[in-house]
C-alpha cells in the first residue's frame, strides 16, 4: 500500500494499494471525504454494502464502523485521494463563517456524494503535487480543505448537520450497539468508547447483560455469522472470514473448527452436495 501525502498533518493523502485485494478495518476519529481514481472500493457497514469505482466520491463522518476492501478492476489497482476534515479545521470554518452548529448528528453511515463539477476540479486540482511528490505549504493547504467543506455544503443537503456535530459519543443502548457492530475488528476499548463508556463499565455492563466477556460473545456471534454465509448463502470462506471480523484465514479455520466440530469447508462441501 502506497501512501504519499502533500501536507505534513496527513490531512490530504494518495493512496495506492498495488495488491489485488486490500482489506482494512475503518474507524475513522475525524471526518474523511474519499474520491476513487481507479479500482474498486467495497464498503461493508452493519447496515448495508457500498461499492464505489472510478469518480465516486463519499464521505465517511467520524466514529462509523466500516470494512474496506480494495481491488483492482480494469487491471487498474484501488487509487484515491483522502481528505481529512479535523474537529479542530471544522470548528474554526464554522466560527469564521459564524455559522450555526448542532449538538446531534443526523447520519449512522457513510455519504455517497453525487456527481458534480465542483468535486472534479477540486481533485483534478491536487493531482499535480501528488505527482510531483510536492508539500503544499500549510496555509495553502488549509485553503483547499476550506475548500473541501465549501464544496460540501453546496451539494449535499443538510450536511451541516453531520460536519459541524462536535460532540463525542454519549452513553447508548449496549444491546443494540453490539448486536449491529460485533463483526467489526477492532479493540474492546473502542467498543466501549463508541457506546459513550470506560472500559471499566463496558465491561461491567456487559457482563450484566449477556453474563459472559465481551471477547468470548464477539467471538462466538462471528463464527455464527460466519457459518449462516456458508451454509446459507454458500459463500466461500475465504470470502466470509474477513467481513465477519477474522484477520486471519487461519486463525478464522482454527475457531470454525473449535466451535463447530468440523472446519468451514467441510461445512461448505456438504451444502453443496446437498444442493446437488
Amino acid at each position: 500500500m502506497a501512501v504519499r501525502q502533500i501536507n505534513n498533518y496527513a490531512e490530504i493523502v494518495f493512496t495506492c494499494s498495488g495488491s489485488t485485494h486490500h482489506n482494512t478495518e475503518m474507524i475513522a476519529e475525524e471526518h474523511c471525504v474519499v474520491r476513487v481514481l481507479s479500482g474498486e472500493l467495497k464498503v461493508i457497514q452493519s447496515n448495508k454494502t457500498y461499492v464505489f469505482g472510478l469518480g465516486d466520491t463519499l464521505l465517511f463522518p467520524r466514529n462509523q464502523l466500516s470494512t474496506l476492501i480494495k481491488s483492482e478492476k480494469d487491471g487498474l489497482p484501488y487509487r484515491a485521494i483522502i481528505v481529512k476534515l479535523t474537529q479542530d479545521v471544522l470548528r474554526a470554518f464554522y466560527e469564521q463563517k459564524k455559522l450555526q452548529t448542532t449538538l446531534v448528528s443526523k447520519t449512522d453511515s457513510i455519504i455517497p456524494l453525487p456527481q458534480n463539477p465542483l468535486l472534479d476540479s477540486f481533485f483534478a486540482s491536487m493531482l499535480p503535487y501528488f505527482d510531483l511528490n510536492y508539500k503544499l505549504p500549510q496555509e495553502l493547504s488549509q485553503l483547499k480543505i476550506q475548500e473541501a467543506i465549501t464544496v460540501l455544503r453546496s451539494l449535499t443537503k443538510d450536511i451541516d448537520t453531520v460536519l459541524s456535530d462536535f460532540s463525542e459519543p454519549h452513553k447508548i443502548n449496549l444491546v443494540e450497539f453490539m448486536e449491529r457492530n460485533y463483526m467489526f475488528n477492532m479493540p474492546i476499548e473502542k467498543f466501549g468508547y463508541l457506546t459513550g463508556r470506560s472500559l471499566t463499565t463496558f465491561k461491567r455492563d456487559f457482563k450484566k447483560v449477556y453474563n459472559t466477556t465481551p471477547q468470548k460473545w464477539i467471538t462466538q456471534k462471528r463464527l455464527e455469522l460466519a457459518r449462516y454465509q456458508i451454509t446459507k448463502k454458500n459463500r466461500k470462506p475465504i470470502d466470509v472470514y474477513y467481513e465477519v471480523g477474522f484477520e486471519n484465514l487461519s486463525h478464522f479455520s482454527y475457531a470454525f473448527k473449535k466451535q463447530f466440530g468440523k472446519n468451514p469447508t467441510e461445512f461448505l462441501n456438504k451444502t453443496s452436495n446437498t444442493a446437488n
